[in-house]
């Protein structure tokens, strides 16, 4: 994988998401295809596992957003659910990592440990679960619970959620599964009992599916607040991260990683990955151009107006999107974008910074929405995005990075085949998978062995 060239320097570490949320999709692009079909997730994710990607990761909505009561159709409309999804790719993909992320706040720990301990089992080891919380009543209608759990309270369920899937899956020890004919075993006695007694659940019974082949799914986190970070530290295996300009990524990188040791836990032992967009073509003068158009697509005149509505909590859509922010105030208490956790908090502050920004810069209303959230991350020739990559791991950034297509699916096609073998002469990314799990490819520990325990004892207890 790696030769002198490669000595000491860190590996990058590659993921691939299909864009499901926010306006990333250019979806007016004619070579873009549907975002439901599954041979558009299956080309993604072929294209990934060519381009030894550790994983292939969706996210999830369990509502569709709404602007001004209707349907927020500049985010991709229908979401097929991830795990249906990701055990199809399963059987025609053999090293790529699989990441679900599924809602810790609208679901119950014994179904989601079952459904990602069978995905382990499906794949040979590659499941992977970004766990996640909601904060809104708006998403808790869809499954009649409303505003049922403070927001304060988001991570201490989502804390013992997966304390809880852990105990379910370590309910089955490495072994347990006997098949002895000669003795008349298929099970070890005992095998599967559990019980959590917590504020949030209490159960107990028998786990129906034995001890997942990476002991542990891998755990995703993407949370952005101190409480967040400290989650993740404590934990994560690997978090989703939105800095993904160099200063900030590196601020963000030395303070997630510096709360490792108050959990027992060392560097390398949690992966810190941002989301991308990459753009290549054969000079860097083109890809600028071509990127500044794809930016522009993404931030059409509707969308920069819906983002300065979701701020402002005002209707602003006669207000020119190439002309000036407005010199209204926002209205704190009113919601104009349903279920989009962007801009949430201090929409005051945040116009009073959007104010200063376009002032200082001389930015309308859709400039400003543009350098707000974010243009393309790695823009150029192959070899300058390689570079560029490269430098940005090797300088503390990130681990790596999941990176996010404009175009569905053949969004990655280029990067693949133009860039990641750069990356590889650099002897900065594998050149095969060396290992069949996602455990493997991150270079993370397997979950903890769990040996049986002596059968008698435990039916004398």
């Amino acid at each position: 994988m790696s030769g002198p060239a490669a000595a000491g320097r860190r590996q990058v570490h590659l993921a691939a998401q299909l864009p499901g949320i926010h306006n990333v999709t250019v979806w007016s692009d004619p070579r873009s295809k549907s975002q439901i079909a599954f041979d558009s997730f299956l080309h993604l994710a072929r294209t990934a596992e060519r381009g030894r990607f550790d994983f292939f990761f969706l996210a999830e909505g369990l509502r569709l957003r709404e602007h001004k009561g209707e349907l927020y159709d500049l985010d991709v409309v229908g979401r097929p659910e991830n795990l249906t999804q990701l055990s199809a790719l399963a059987a025609v993909t053999t090293r790529l990592g699989l990441a679900a992320t599924v809602n810790a706040t609208f679901n119950e720990p014994y179904e989601v440990a079952r459904r990602l301990a069978t995905l382990d089992h499906l794949s040979g080891g590659r499941s992977a679960w970004n766990v996640v919380t909601s904060f809104d009543a708006f998403t808790g209608e869809n499954f009649r619970r409303g505003g049922f759990l403070a927001e304060a309270d988001r991570y201490g369920r989502a804390a013992e959620f997966l304390a809880t899937a852990r105990e379910l899956w370590d309910s089955w020890a490495d072994g347990d599964v006997r098949a002895d004919a000669a003795a008349g075993a298929f099970v070890r006695p005992g095998a599967g009992r559990f019980a959590h007694h917590g504020r949030h659940f209490d159960i107990s019974g028998r786990f129906t599916t034995p001890r997942p082949p990476q002991g542990h799914p891998v755990i995703i986190q993407a949370g952005e607040s101190d409480q967040g970070r400290d989650f993740a530290a404590a934990e994560a295996d690997v978090v989703f991260s939105k800095y993904n300009r160099l200063d900030q990524a590196r601020a963000f990188y030395r303070d997630v990683k510096g709360r490792l040791p108050r959990y027992g836990r060392g560097p390398d032992e949690l992966k810190i990955l941002p989301t991308a967009g990459v753009v290549v073509a054969d000079s860097d003068a083109e890809a600028a151009a071509y990127a500044d158009e794809i930016t522009r697509a993404q931030v059409g005149p509707q969308t920069a107006i819906a983002h300065l509505e979701a701020v402002w909590g005002r209707d602003l859509s006669g207000y020119d999107p190439d002309g000036p922010l407005p010199d209204i105030d926002p209205e704190p208490d009113s919601l104009m974008l349903k279920g989009h956790s962007l801009f949430r908090r201090d929409r005051a502050e945040t116009a009073r910074r959007w104010r200063s920004l376009a002032a200082e810069r001389g930015l309308s209303i859709r400039e400003l929405v543009i350098e707000v959230t974010g243009g393309q991350t790695f823009v150029g020739t192959p070899r300058t995005v390689a570079d560029a990559m490269d430098h940005f791991v090797q300088t503390g950034g990130a681990d790596g990075f999941v990176l996010v297509p404009h175009l569905t699916p053949g969004g990655l096609d280029d990067f693949v085949a133009r860039v990641v073998p750069l990356l590889q002469e650099k002897g900065v990314f594998r050149r095969d998978y060396t290992g069949p799990t996602l455990r493997d490819h991150l270079g993370l520990p397997h979950g903890p062995a769990r040996a049986a325990t002596d059968p008698t004892a435990e039916e004398a207890s």
